[in-house]
């Protein structure tokens, strides 16, 4: 028989956090004090009120933990996570799916916490990329923002289904219907105006050259004071949107301040607006973020103006690539997994089993310039 000796553990000391609404179950792992190379743990409960949270900030202090893992339980794990961040301890957040999908795991809240402490103490799962502080306040504006323009654009799209119950064929004329013109003639008609001449000439610009298809389009024989009142509500609420946005936008421009750097980098990426940039450098990090952990992925596209592409759950960044050949040829569209990708004729098939490559390689790329210090520089 050969001697066999156990790997060292990576966290000598440890914790697993089970976290519920009202409580969690906490489990420690120290060495042993009585038998050589064995563990010994304790588990306790706590409630998620900060009284409780604080004195297991304590207890694990005591204990000298040094690093603490728990679940991501919905959003129960972060007045947990960021209580014991705060009071300087050693935090991973595991994905849920992983721990779930890891063998062996048990089926109560207690044992739950033990399982959790075993896996910290192994290093056996990596952690969840965690954002710090001032990057969190800025998601939390960034997120609302995009929440509300969803909320907005939904509501829009009800006011065009009004608009067809009510048999207006307002957006068979005008694209946006919810621009100078369209605004225009919606607000007289939900103030009560029925006359199709009279809303048509409230057109501006290039849309006056379209008066007599818009006197055709705003029939209101079919309007009712049902259709109106219902159509202000809708455009009330449209207003209430608009409001909100802008003033998360101004508030998210100041917490921005210090990344306008990157932003102007990204706003450089064809496709890749201001309010584009800012979520970007709010979804992937600050200065100082691991590049490893971060949430951003790179998309090799082997033609230049590739739209960028959001994944669930993570961010997108495209390379853009650029044929070094220079020849400004004809580029033919191929089925790949996740959608559909382009490639230059120079990479094209000719004839069977055959494929011109072209001078600058394979893989010549033009890299997009990612913020520096968003926790993605690095990433190859």
């Amino acid at each position: 028989m050969l001697e066999a000796e156990d790997e060292p553990l990576f966290a000598e000391r440890a914790a697993g956090i089970d976290i519920a609404k009202a409580g969690i179950e906490v489990t420690i792992r120290v060495p042993s004090d009585t038998r050589r190379g064995g563990r010994q743990q304790e588990t306790r409960g706590f409630r998620t009120t900060r009284t409780d949270l604080l004195a297991l900030a304590d207890w694990l202090r005591c204990w000298q933990v040094t690093k603490v893992g728990m679940e991501s339980t919905g959003d129960y794990w972060k007045p947990v996570y960021f209580l014991l961040e705060a009071e300087g301890l050693d935090c991973v957040l595991y994905h849920a799916a992983q721990v779930k999908a890891l063998p062996g795991r048990p089926k109560t809240d207690k044992l739950d916490s033990v399982w959790l402490a075993k896996i910290t103490e192994r290093g056996a799962l990596p952690g969840s990329f965690v954002p710090p502080a001032e990057i969190r306040r800025l998601r939390t504006h960034t997120r609302y923002r995009r929440h509300l323009t969803q909320a907005r654009t939904a509501e829009k799209q009800r006011v065009e289904k009004l608009l067809e119950d009510a048999h207006l064929k307002l957006s068979s004329v005008i694209s946006d219907i919810h621009g100078v013109s369209g605004r225009a003639m919606l607000q007289a008609i939900a103030a009560g105006e029925r006359n199709p001449k009279t809303l048509a000439q409230l057109a501006r610009g290039t849309m006056r050259g379209k008066i007599r298809q818009l006197e055709e389009a705003l029939d209101c024989a079919f309007v009712t004071e049902e259709h109106a009142a219902v159509l202000a509500m809708m455009l009330a609420t449209i207003d209430y949107y608009t409001a909100r946005i802008g003033e998360l936008t101004a508030r998210i421009e100041v917490l921005c301040q210090p990344y306008e750097h990157q932003i102007a980098q990204l706003d450089a990426v064809p496709g890749t607006g201001v309010i584009t940039a800012q979520d970007v450098i709010a979804e992937s990090g600050s200065p100082g973020a691991s590049p490893r952990q971060g949430p951003l992925r790179t998309v090799l596209a082997r033609c230049p103006g590739t739209r960028l592409k959001q994944a669930p759950g993570a961010l997108r960044v495209a390379e853009l690539a650029s044929c070094g050949c220079g020849r400004q040829a004809r580029v033919r569209r191929r089925r790949v997994s996740g959608g559909f990708g382009s490639l230059p004729a120079c990479h094209a098939r000719r004839g069977r089993g055959a494929r011109r490559r072209s001078p600058c390689g394979s893989r010549s790329a033009t890299s997009v310039p990612i913020p520096g210090g968003t926790g993605a520089a690095d990433r190859g």
